[in-house]
């Protein structure tokens, strides 16, 4: 009987529930075609149908997370500096979801250091979450609620800090529970809203 596509849709699913998995158990550097095939009890030769590369594997790895990381609910809570830090709990790992996005995101860093075209994507995904902290940050001096100052100086710090955060919480989550993520957070948004002499 001949596949029909709705079919290739459901492997697809099953595929991508398969190769999620994997990165959320074993990083960006047990992704393989073997483990993805064992994870889904298929054999390597039908993901080949796939990916015909370990390349591939990896490019539709990292669109999957992009995917996953922007179907993801968001906070919103008000306008302002409440925007600003909506944007930063929504990148911190947590939530055993989010814990698991960014064990994958921070896991495939190595592979973006290694190939010239991840790389620079990995450097658009952030400049752009620069512009949009920076937004936030300007719309925060428009209602009084942070000093002047130049916004993309002040997103590119706070995206700093948010992402030296979410390494900290990944490797010690003893030491950095989503209680203290968040009081950490507090503390540098109030640093920020300190008026500079």
């Amino acid at each position: 009987m001949p596949r029909t596509k709705g079919d290739h849709e459901a492997r697809r699913r099953d595929v991508s529930a398969a190769v999620w998995q994997v990165m959320a158990t074993r990083g960006f550097a047990g992704l393989t075609l073997r483990a993805v095939a064992a994870e889904l009890g298929a054999t390597t030769g039908l993901l080949t149908h796939y990916f015909p590369t370990k390349r591939a594997l990896v490019e539709y790895a990292l669109d999957l997370l992009e995917q996953r990381t922007l179907a993801r609910p968001r906070r919103s809570t008000g306008p302002g500096l409440a925007a600003l830090r909506d944007a930063l709990l929504d990148i911190l790992p947590l939530s055993p979801e989010a814990t698991d996005s960014n064990r994958v995101w921070v896991a495939s860093w190595d592979t973006a250091l290694a190939d010239p075209a991840i790389g620079a994507d990995h450097a658009r995904k952030y400049a752009e979450g620069r512009a949009r902290l920076a937004e936030r940050v300007a719309a925060a001096q428009v209602l009084g609620e942070l000093p002047p100052g130049d916004p993309d100086r002040i997103a590119a710090g706070t995206q700093a800090f948010a992402l030296g955060l979410v390494v900290q919480s990944l490797l010690d989550p003893a030491r950095f529970p989503p209680e203290r993520q968040t009081e950490l957070l507090d503390d540098h948004l109030a640093g920020l809203t300190i008026r500079r002499a």
